[in-house]
C-alpha cells in the first residue's frame, strides 16, 4: 500500500479499536465544512483538561480540544490553511508552529512580534504550510518559576504537512509523543542519557565552575501521548507489517533515549526532513523539540515495550506496549546496547559553498546568578543580543555552538532549516534540521541560509534554560 492510498483510506489502520484510547487524541481533525470564509479549516481550543494517564493516576493541565496531545493537524504542502485559536483560559497564550516557514508575526513567539491570544479571546492564523514533513505546534509562553505555564503544560500536538508527491510504503502509521508531567525543582537533576551521549567533550574547561548548581526542573511521571506505560490498551500490529513511526520529544525538561525491544528503527527523516543516508539503529536520542520518522519492520512476534532505555524513566511511565496479533502475556523489555547517538551516520560527504559569514555562540551557565536559579548566557550576555546576530538576505552563515556547560542543549532556530556541518569535530553533510542537541562540553557547527526575512528567535528548547537567558534574536538587515 502506498502513502497516497493510505491517506485516502482515512488512516484506518491507526485507529484500531484496541489502541483507541492511546491514539484518540492524535486522530486528524477534519476541515470544517462551511460557507467560504465563514470558518477556519481547523480550530484549537485552549482549555483546562484532566488526563487519565493510568487507571489510578489522573492529572490536571492545560491542553487543546479537551485533551493532550491536541488533534493531529494534517495539511497539504502548498495548500493555504486557516487555524482559529480560541483561548478559554484566564491568561494570554501563544501557539508556535514549530518547523514551519511562516512570517514572524504569526510564528507564535512574542519576541518576534506575534500578538498574544488574549484571555477568553481568539486569534486566527493563516499560512501556506511548508516544508513538508513532521512538524508540531505548542505554546511558547514564558514560565519562569511557574511550573503550570508554558511547555510544562499539555499544550502541544502534531502537525503533519503531506508532501505533494511522496509514495512512501508502509502499512500502519503512528504518532508518538514523549512527555514529562508533575515537574518539580531540585538542585541536582541527573540525566544519565546526557552522560552516555557526551562524546569527547572538546569544550570542557580546564578548570570547571565548581559553584553550587541552581534549581533545575525534574519530573515525577512520564507518558507517551496521554498514557503511562501499561496505562492504556496496547498498540496492535501484525507480523510482516511496516509501521511508520513519527516520534516527537514534546518534553519541556530532558533529552530522551528510546528503544523498541527486539526491533530496530530505519530512520528516514530528522525533524521531518528526509536524511541523505537512511540507517537502521537500535536506539534513538530525541531532544525536546526534535522529531524522528522511522520505519519499523514487525518481524518478532510477541508483546513488547517501546520506551525509555533508562529504567527509572521507563518505570515512571515513559513507554507503550506494542502487541502482535494473537499474542498475549506480559510485555517484555530487552535492554539495548549502550552506544552513543551519532547524527553523522545519516549524512553524506558534500561539497558546499564557503560561508559568507560566521557566528560563534559560546554557551555558559552562571550557577545561582538569578536568585535560586541558574543564568544562561551566550557570548557572556543574556537575551536579546541587540544587533549581534544580523543577517543579510540570501547569505550563508556558519554558526558554531560551543557548549561550555555540563548540560546537553537542544537548540532551536525558528522559521528556518539549517544543515549539520560538524559534530565534535566529525564532519557531515546534507542533514537538514530545525533543532539539534549540542552535547555537554561539546560543539556543533551548522550552516544556515538567510532565506526567511523577519525577526527570528533562537533558543534552547528546555523551557527553564530559555526562560533564564538562553535565547537570542536574529535580525535581517
Amino acid at each position: 500500500m502506498n502513502r497516497r492510498d493510505f491517506v485516502r483510506l482515512g488512516c484506518a489502520a491507526v485507529a484500531q479499536a484496541h489502541a483507541s484510547r492511546l491514539l484518540a487524541a492524535q486522530m486528524p481533525m477534519p476541515a470544517q465544512q462551511a460557507a467560504e470564509g465563514a470558518k477556519a479549516d481547523f480550530t484549537l481550543q485552549i482549555e483546562p483538561v484532566v488526563l487519565e494517564l493510568a487507571p489510578s493516576r489522573a492529572i490536571s493541565t492545560i491542553g487543546y480540544n479537551g485533551g493532550s496531545p491536541g488533534p493531529l493537524l494534517r495539511m497539504r504542502e502548498g495548500v493555504p490553511a486557516t487555524v482559529e485559536v480560541v483561548n478559554n483560559t484566564d491568561v494570554p497564550e501563544l501557539v508556535h508552529w514549530h518547523g514551519l516557514f511562516v512570517p514572524s508575526e504569526i510564528d507564535g513567539a512574542e519576541e518576534e512580534g506575534t500578538p498574544m491570544v488574549p484571555p477568553h479571546g481568539r486569534h486566527r492564523y493563516q499560512f501556506t504550510p511548508r516544508p513538508a514533513g513532521t512538524r508540531w505546534y505548542h505554546t511558547h509562553t514564558m514560565a519562569m518559576a511557574d511550573l503550570h505555564r508554558g511547555t510544562y503544560t499539555g499544550q502541544y500536538g502534531f502537525l503533519y504537512v503531506e508532501p505533494k508527491d511522496n509514495p512512501g510504503r508502509y502499512d500502519q502509521e503512528l504518532f508518538l509523543a514523549l512527555r514529562d508531567w508533575e515537574p518539580f525543582f531540585a538542585d541536582e537533576v541527573e540525566d544519565p542519557d546526557e552522560i552516555l551521549d557526551a562524546g569527547p567533550q572538546p569544550e570542557k574547561p580546564a578548570n570547571p565552575d565548581m559553584r553550587p548548581n541552581g534549581l533545575e526542573v525534574g519530573s515525577r511521571i512520564s507518558s507517551i501521548n496521554d498514557k503511562m506505560l501499561g496505562g492504556g490498551d496496547p498498540i496492535q500490529v501484525k507480523q510482516g507489517q511496516r509501521v511508520l513511526m513519527h516520534l516527537l520529544n514534546a518534553s519541556a525538561i530532558e533529552n530522551r533515549r528510546i528503544a523498541f525491544s527486539g526491533h530496530r528503527f530505519q530512520v528516514l527523516a530528522l525533524d521531518g526532513n528526509p536524511v541523505p543516508t537512511p540507517q537502521s539503529v537500535e536506539v534513538l536520542l530525541i531532544g525536546p523539540g526534535e522529531r524522528v520518522d522511522a520505519i519499523v519492520e514487525m518481524n518478532k512476534p510477541g508483546v513488547w515495550t517501546l520506551g525509555a532505555t533508562n529504567d527509572e524513566d521507563r518505570n515512571a511511565g515513559m513507554g507503550v506496549v506494542i502487541a502482535y496479533e494473537n499474542q498475549k502475556g506480559q510485555p517484555q523489555w530487552i535492554a539495548p546496547a549502550k552506544t552513543g547517538w551519532d547524527y553523522t551516520i545519516f549524512g553524506k560527504t558534500v561539497t558546499r559553498p564557503a560561508p559568507d559569514h560566521t557566528f560563534e555562540m559560546l554557551i555558559e551557565k552562571n550557577p545561582r546568578a538569578i536568585g535560586k536559579f541558574n543564568q544562561w548566557v551566550i557570548n557572556g550576555k543574556e537575551y536579546p543580543h541587540e544587533q549581534e546576530f544580523v543577517l543579510q538576505q540570501g547569505a550563508r552563515y556558519r554558526i558554531l555552538f560551543r557548549n561550555r556547560s555540563d548540560d546537553a542543549h537542544p537548540v532551536h532556530i525558528h522559521r528556518h532549516l539549517f544543515e549539520l556541518v560538524d559534530i565534535n569535530g566529525k564532519p557531515t553533510g546534507g542533514i537538514m534540521k530545525d533543532t539539534v542537541v549540542v552535547p555537554l562540553y561539546g560543539h556543533v557547527s551548522v550552516d544556515l541560509v538567510a532565506d526567511q526575512p523577519g525577526l527570528t528567535l533562537f533558543h534552547c528548547h528546555i523551557q527553564q534554560h530559555m526562560d533564564y537567558g538562553f535565547k537570542a534574536l536574529f535580525r535581517y538587515s
